[in-house]
This record gives structure tokens, sequence and C-alpha cells, in this order.
């Protein structure tokens, strides 16, 4: 009954707040963490409204890098490819070694058969990001990318019978071991959401 009541209180505050009311009983106004509230409704399966907490995170910092990055790969992940596309490439612009922004757009541009394209953008994730821990399997899977594309290797899709066993999905936007940023913090894969 509680947890009932509790989720009820939630989506009611949410959609006061969308319509431009304030979340707090007494009035006063609070500022949300739309971004937050974003990634915590994705990591749910909730991407319908993630999206719109991702567009009000836009509103109040239209040029944060770290939230384009996280509504193109929101984008990704509900078949919306060009809109993904377009998000990253704002948030390269505004930081151009966001090593996340340039492996998820890689990996778009591979599935609109953009080989040039795909192959600038792993490079530059390679040049960008970080070679231990948990990021040594995106490097790796991008350098094995790299040579198929070069023809030197087998592509992940070749591998292991057409399944690309590493543990990432083809958009590159699991909720663990993405490729997400803080919204704090340096450009490293698998540092959370």
């Amino acid at each position: 009954m509680i947890f009932i009541l509790s989720t009820l209180r939630e989506r009611m505050s949410w959609w006061h707040r969308l319509t431009g009311g304030s979340s707090e009983r007494d009035g006063s106004a609070r500022v949300t963490d739309y971004l937050a509230e974003a990634i915590d409704l994705e990591a749910r399966g909730d991407f319908a409204n993630a999206l719109t907490s991702y567009r009000l995170a836009l509103r109040q910092r239209p040029d944060d890098p770290k939230v384009l990055q996280n509504i193109a790969i929101a984008f990704s992940r509900t078949a919306q490819p060009e809109e993904a596309i377009r998000h990253y490439r704002r948030a390269l612009e505004l930081e151009p070694a966001l090593s996340g922004a340039h492996y998820g757009l890689a990996f778009l541009l591979l599935k609109r058969s953009d080989t040039a394209g795909c192959a600038a953008h792993l490079e530059a994730f390679l040049r960008t990001t970080r070679r231990d821990g948990d990021a040594a399997r995106f490097v790796a899977h991008a350098e094995r990318t790299l040579a198929s594309l070069s023809g030197a290797a087998p592509g992940p899709d070749d591998m292991n019978g057409g399944q690309d066993r590493s543990g990432w999905s083809d958009d590159h936007a699991d909720t663990k071991g993405s490729l997400r940023e803080h919204d704090t913090g340096p450009a490293e894969p698998e540092p959370g959401r």
C-alpha cells in the first residue's frame, strides 16, 4: 500500500511539475534535477517519460554536452537514430573530446553504412578515452571494429557466430557498462549514469 501511494505521489508530482507547478506541497520552488530524473526513469525502462525529462534538462542546460549525450543515448534506445545522431553531434560541437559521444555516434553511423564517419569517430574515441579497467572492453570493441572496417580482421558481428559476446548492445546504450557520463566527472566508459 505504501509503495502504491509513493508511486502515485511520484507520478502526480512529475505531472504537476511538467504542467508548470511546484513539486513542493508548500508551494516553494525547488530546482529539479531533470537529468538525474531522466536517467532514473530510463533505468526503470520508462523511456517516454525519460525523454520528456531529458528535454526538460536541456531546457535548464541547453549547452551541456553530457545532457546532450544522455538524450542521444535515449533516442538510440528508442529507435530514433536521426535524433540520436543530431544530439551526439551537438554534444561534440560543445565538447570535442567527449569519448562516449564519439563511441555512440560511430556505431550509429556504421548502421547507416557511413564507414568513413564511423572510423573517424572510433579513432577519436580511442584518442580520448582511458584504456584501463572497465574501458578496456569498449576500447577492444572499437579496435576490432576499426580493424574490420580496414579489412584486417573480422568485425564484431562476424565473430562468435554473428553475436558479440562482449556484453554490450548494438546501440551501446545499456544501463550497465554504458559510456554515459555522470553530470560531473571525466569522460570515461562505465562511470555509471
